[in-house]
Parts: structure tokens; C-alpha cells; sequence
């Protein structure tokens, strides 16, 4: 597993080690899935592609669900898939959640009551978004801080296992350690604060550069709006803004920027959580030595 902060470069060091090691990728990220999002979620290129076989990349529509549970399926299908042909599976991403599923099962949560989203939904549409994340602040500010944005699935989702129990769906989330399976090794990758923060503005710059808010139009021609979970995430829902008339060209890429910089401290908030995490200091390593690295802990 080669995990890290957003734009820390797990994706060149993945490839990398797919060739060295005859491997293929598995992303475990919450955006990649999604079809016509390559610019915004930093997809791997047409050549990376190339080099390196990846998994659960572009396969669904923006406006189809997808819980951690049906990644963690999807996962345990290509891992046994790759297995199969006698390659190594590496997981290659930075979500949370989808990460955290890979190494230790999910909690014992009630399952959704169809009655509670449908009414959940409805009054999202009638009241908005934003009232029923004001519910959930006050229900669980735990799990509301935690959230990438306005999270429609999760929000309705957290407020549905709420009006089932009585209880935070953050109480439902084991505070015990969280152990490695025997079978996986997690590396995560290491940068100073001024060095990542550089990477995510260079990233974002070349994002735009690239065309994302063409990328953006697209998705809106196509009837997809920024009240789906996955483009009310950070740089589409900005770029969603701008398009509006709601911000200035520059408002925007900084407030892409700012927004990433507090994603990636998240990240490396819960990464550190990780005791068995081997973490690279790419700071003062390149790639090749990292792979060195890495070959001498997986033996």
C-alpha cells in the first residue's frame, strides 16, 4: 500500500514500483471511479496507463453511488483477479476511509432504512443541503468536521444511522489500534510543510492549465449537477462557483488551493495515527531509492 497526502507523487512512485516489482494498481480514491473527472481527481495519464494496469479507475458515472462498502468489494475482486495471474497487488491512493477498509474490516453499522433516505432526500431538495449538514453538526460534529465539503451520501447517510439509534454514526468507528493485515506492508510518503504545500499550487495551477473548468463544463452539459456527492468535492465545486459567477478566476484557484492544503493535513492527521506505517522521507530520497526502500522491507 503507497499512501501520503494529495500531490505527494504517490502515483509516479506506484507505476514505478508496478514495473519493478510485476504488479498492478488498485486507486483507492473516492473520486477516481468516476467517469469524466480525470483533470480534477489527477487521474493517472493515458500514459501512465500504459505502464502500469489500474483498477477501479473510470468506471462509474458521476451521478451513480458509491459507499466504501462497494469499493471494499470492487478492491477484494481486483486484488484476487491480479492475484490470480501471479502479479502483486498495490494499493495506491489517499482516502481515508477507502484505506482504512483495506486493512481493517467496517464496523458493525445498521443498515440504511429506505424510509429515512427517502425523506432525507426530500428534504435536501425542499430545504437544501447545507440544513441537513447544520443537523449533523449538531448530531455529530466529529464526523461533520471530517467531511470533504458537503457529502450528500454521507451527510444523509450519518442522519439516517442518527434517527435509527440515537447514536453519532461516528460512535459506530472503533477508536481501537488499527493492526496490519499479515499479508500487506503500508508505506506512506513523507514532505515538509513548505514542499507539499508548493507541489498542491503547482498541481492545481497545471490542473487549470490542463481544463478543468472545460473538464467541468462538460459534466454540466451532461446534466450533472454540483448536488452529486462527486462534484461537490474540492476543485470542482469551486470551479461549479466560478462558472456561476459566484467568484473571480483567482478567488477560485486559491480557494482550490487552501481547500487541498486542509485535505492534506487531514490525511496526514489520520496517517499518523498508523504505527505500522513505513514512512518515506521524499525529501531527501527519489524514486529509485524509495523503491530500494521499499524492496528491503517487503523481503
Amino acid at each position: 500500500m503507497i499512501a501520503g497526502p494529495t500531490a505527494s507523487g504517490k502515483t509516479t512512485l506506484s507505476i514505478a514500483l508496478a514495473e519493478a516489482f510485476n504488479g498492478e494498481i488498485i486507486s483507492v480514491d473516492s473520486r477516481q471511479c468516476y467517469r469524466y473527472m480525470d483533470i480534477g481527481t489527477a487521474k493517472p495519464t493515458a500514459e501512465e496507463l500504459r505502464k502500469a494496469r489500474h483498477y477501479n479507475i473510470s468506471i462509474l458515472n458521476p451521478d451513480e453511488e458509491d459507499t466504501v462498502a462497494d469499493f471494499l468489494k470492487r478492491a477484494e475482486n481486483y486484488a484476487q483477479e491480479i492475484e490470480s495471474r501471479g502479479k502483486r497487488v498495490i494499493y495506491c491512493g489517499g482516502s481515508t476511509l477507502h484505506l482504512q477498509s483495506i486493512i481493517r474490516p467496517l464496523d458493525d453499522v445498521p443498515p440504511a432504512d429506505p424510509g429515512n433516505i427517502e425523506r432525507l432526500n426530500r428534504q435536501a431538495e425542499l430545504q437544501g443541503l447545507e440544513t441537513l449538514f447544520h443537523t449533523l453538526q449538531e448530531a455529530d460534529p466529529d464526523y461533520a468536521q471530517k467531511m470533504d465539503g458537503l457529502n450528500r451520501q454521507r451527510i444523509i447517510r450519518a442522519l439516517d444511522v442518527w434517527h435509527q439509534t440515537g447514536k453519532p454514526f461516528s460512535s459506530f468507528h472503533s477508536n481501537e489500534p488499527i493492526n496490519l493485515p499479515g499479508n500487506l506492508r503500508a508505506f506512506a510518503l513523507h514532505l515538509n510543510r513548505e514542499d507539499l504545500h508548493q507541489r498542491i499550487s503547482i498541481r492545481v495551477d497545471r490542473m487549470l492549465e490542463m481544463g478543468l473548468l472545460n473538464e467541468v463544463r462538460g459534466l454540466i452539459e451532461k446534466g450533472y449537477t454540483s448536488q452529486l456527492q462527486a462534484l461537490n468535492t474540492v476543485g470542482y465545486r469551486q470551479a461549479i462557483s466560478f462558472l456561476m459567477g459566484e467568484c473571480s478566476y483567482d478567488d477560485m484557484a486559491e480557494d482550490i488551493k487552501t481547500a487541498t492544503r486542509r485535505y492534506a493535513k487531514r490525511q496526514i492527521t489520520w496517517l499518523r495515527r498508523l504505527q505500522f506505517l513505513h514512512w518515506l522521507d521524499m525529501n531527501i530520497m527519489d524514486k529509485q531509492e524509495a523503491i530500494d526502500e521499499i524492496s528491503s522491507a517487503i523481503r
